[in-house]
């Protein structure tokens, strides 16, 4: 970059395209240690997410390995930094179980979260007919005739942070809630409507960024 600028104009012009060049470099590092420093100041820290509650509308294995299930998930999410906005650019919700997919994955809308806020998505995620392992159907069905069923829900998705009028680059986001719940006996949950089962769960997701 410098040899371009050196050589801009030719003869005499050099010094000053020089001088330009080193200008524009110079400006950029003091951008970079700006924002370095403001994020160094500031101490950001990652979204807190809460699992609050799953509805189950069907949950059904059958043979040869094949599960069909429907949730509404509610998930909450919470910016803790006072000086510090977060853009969810991205963010994708569904299940598993024992480390397999067993859901497609549901868009949360793009959204803005301003300082100290809060925000509740309760988006609907499912799969039909999912082809599961063998060893983990075997699993399914021990623990649904033990009367508890662990399951992952996931949000993956895109952030950024704004600090005042910067905005950064895109970070990965993982979070990660467990979800116990007695798919087996339906009293264990609370009824809201035809077949439909709602289980509290106000569980601390962990985040990953």
């Amino acid at each position: 970059m410098t040899k371009d600028c050196g050589s801009h104009g030719g003869g005499g012009g050099g010094g000053t395209g020089s001088r330009i060049c080193g200008t524009i470099i110079g400006f950029i590092i003091i951008v970079l240690i700006t924002i370095f420093l403001v994020w160094v100041i500031l101490q950001p820290t990652k979204p807190r997410f809460i699992l609050q509650d799953a509805t189950v509308y069907a949950f059904n294995l059958s043979q040869p390995n094949l599960l069909t299930s429907n949730f509404q998930i509610t998930i909450s999410s919470r910016n803790p930094n006072s000086k510090i906005g977060v853009y969810y650019d991205r963010l994708h919700v569904y299940v598993t179980y024992r480390s397999q997919q067993i859901t497609l994955r549901t868009a949360i809308p793009p959204t803005y979260q301003g300082h100290k806020e809060d925000n509740v998505w309760s988006p609907f995620v499912y799969g039909n007919a999912v082809p599961i392992a063998p060893f983990n159907a075997l699993a399914l069905g021990d623990e649904e005739n033990r009367g508890l069923v662990s399951l992952i829900i996931r949000a993956d998705g895109r952030v950024r942070w704004k600090v005042g009028t910067l905005i950064t680059g895109k970070y990965h986001l993982h979070v990660r809630c467990q979800a116990y719940m007695n798919l087996a006996d339906k009293a264990a949950g609370i009824h809201v409507g035809e077949n439909a089962v709602k289980y509290t769960m106000a569980s601390r997701c962990s985040v990953n960024v």
